[in-house]
């Protein structure tokens, strides 16, 4: 089972719900607002798709935060503080697809399609 991660009313997590939902795909949703972020599989994605993939710079969260918080961003312990203590600078939706594929960030039709073999 595909496990995906985000927030509900982001636009990107839509889309990418919506892909699932069309192409058959069977998935859980872990929604960060309500469930929180769980700080294992955090752990997990922070080795590997990496920190720097899951850190989204160019979400408004990002911008938001003051300019000493964004610097000390700069390795895997400094990130995995700032996701938790902001979950919507995760780069959604973080997708799990099990041990073949592994973690992913983000939505793209084309390679969830070639995972997927849609």
């Amino acid at each position: 089972m595909i496990n995906i991660y985000g927030i509900p009313n982001c636009d990107t997590v839509k889309r990418a719900r919506a892909w699932l939902d069309e192409h058959g795909v069977a998935y859980t949703f872990h929604d960060f607002k309500k469930q929180g972020v769980p700080e294992a599989d955090l752990d997990q994605w922070l080795k590997k798709p990496g920190w720097e993939a899951l850190v989204n710079r160019r979400g408004t969260t990002w911008r938001k935060l003051d300019e000493a918080t964004r610097n000390a961003v700069v390795d895997a312990a400094s990130a995995r503080a700032a996701l938790l203590a902001n979950p919507s600078l995760i780069k959604r939706p973080v997708v799990n697809w099990g041990a073949k594929t592994g973690v992913t960030t983000g939505f793209d039709a084309e390679a969830w399609a070639a995972v997927n073999a849609v």
